[in-house]
């Protein structure tokens, strides 16, 4: 929708409709999707106190409003076109999707963290440019090794930026599914007054607490764990994060950010398991095989979207061509309908006399008179000539396996270039 919608109402509807569940696991759950620091793209466009990176509690539900972001509708898009299939809800009073058309490939980009009984998985976010550009180049040679698809999605991006350290646990997660990848802080070393230098942070690994971090840190200094660090501020605003370290002008600096990054979390591994529910189950996905159900997935979205549109199209055709049999016979179709002594009997005429269906024979009973002018009946034949090309072109992508892959490229390229 376009505008935006109290949390309380969705989070209500959902545990109404679709998740038997109670609000409190809902709703923060809506609040984590609306967090650019927990999401690399938020599929919720908050309103209100949202919480923060410092661990802050978003406000309460009543208080909040929330509406989809244009991303979440890309995982929407063509779902009222029989694109994806449909079960009953908990209740067996209404129906939702066992799964989404999802042009937006969610699960690759903005990864996920889940446990189950037994079972944990927990996949890195990806830059939705670069995972466009992989899957449009798996597209094109379906046989292409995993080295060549890592020129161009070469390694996780997180939202809140930070660096990873080497490529071997990006390697080992995206070969076997399984890998450590080592996130660390963004720093530098600036000269402080009176010979004094400073520490300053501008990125932290991903899901970790600023507040806790910086809290960690001003125990050290005032605990002298490490000889040197004196004292920490934090002057993070709207701008962007700024964490200050003081270091004595003694101390050499990169000795005491080594000790840092060692004992607080400014260093720390993200564990990639790269489990998703495959055929509806649980498999270890390296990456190629992720790339590949999403590719397999979208060919079936499209290839029953084609369908659901030709039906709709054959439906005009038949339509129009009632109305050109209609144009042909005129004065007799004319003539018939003033004799006959009421509608029924008109429409079975029609189909006796012209070889109509029950269907053409009551749109023409239904036809406006302006329709018979020399205009209206040029816009008739335009209209049926367009259906006809339409039938041409969907039939075309039904049956010709390069034109469905054409089409799926499309999407894709439409799909980095508008959002990436």
């Amino acid at each position: 929708g376009n505008s935006h919608t109290k949390c309380a109402k969705v989070s209500g509807e959902t545990s109404a409709n679709y998740h038997p569940h109670g609000n409190e696991v809902i709703y923060p759950t809506l609040v984590r999707m609306a967090q650019s620091w927990s999401l690399r793209y938020p599929l919720v466009d908050g309103q209100g106190n949202f919480g923060s990176i410092d661990g802050d509690e978003a406000a309460a539900m009543r208080y909040t409003e929330c509406r989809l972001t244009p991303i979440a509708m890309e995982m929407l898009e063509d779902l009222d076109r029989e694109t994806v299939d449909f079960m009953p809800n908990y209740l067996q009073e209404a129906f939702e999707p066992l799964v989404l058309p999802g042009k937006f490939p969610n699960l690759i980009c903005n990864g996920s963290q889940g446990i189950a009984v037994g079972m944990a998985t927990n996949l890195p976010p990806h830059n939705l440019t670069e995972v466009c550009n992989a899957i449009l180049m798996r597209i094109k040679d379906p046989h292409c090794t995993l080295d060549e698809i890592m020129t161009v999605l070469p390694g996780p991006d997180f939202p809140t930026y930070g660096i990873i350290m080497g490529q071997k646990g990006i390697r080992s997660a995206y070969e076997t599914g399984r890998g450590s990848i080592v996130l660390q802080a963004k720093t530098m070393i600036e000269p402080g007054e009176g010979g004094k230098s400073t520490i300053v942070v501008t990125e932290i690994p991903y899901q970790v607490n600023k507040r806790t971090l910086i809290e960690n840190i001003a125990r050290i200094a005032k605990e002298k764990k490490l000889d040197g660090i004196l004292n920490v501020q934090d002057y993070s605003d709207k701008r962007g994060m700024r964490i200050e370290i003081d270091i004595r002008r003694d101390v050499n600096p990169n000795r005491a950010l080594n000790y840092l990054l060692k004992q607080t979390n400014l260093r720390t591994t993200f564990g990639a398991i790269m489990l998703s529910l495959v055929d509806g189950a649980p498999r270890t996905a390296p990456l190629m095989s992720m790339l590949d159900a999403y590719i397999a997935h979208r060919r079936d979205v499209i290839i029953r979207r084609t369908r659901y549109e030709l039906y709709r199209a054959l439906e005009e055709v038949h339509l129009n061509e009632g109305y050109q049999i209609a144009r042909r016979f005129l004065d007799e179709v004319i003539a018939l309908i003033r004799r006959s002594p009421d509608a029924g009997a008109a429409r079975t005429e029609l189909v006796r006399g012209f070889d109509m269906s029950a269907f053409q024979a009551n749109a023409i009973l239904a036809l406006p008179l302006r329709n018979l002018t020399q205009l209206e009946q040029l816009r008739l034949e335009r209209e049926y000539k367009d259906a006809l090309r339409r039938v041409h072109n969907l039939m075309d992508i039904l049956n010709d396996e390069v034109r469905l892959v054409q089409v799926l490229t499309e999407e894709v390229t439409a799909l980095r270039d508008k959002h990436g």
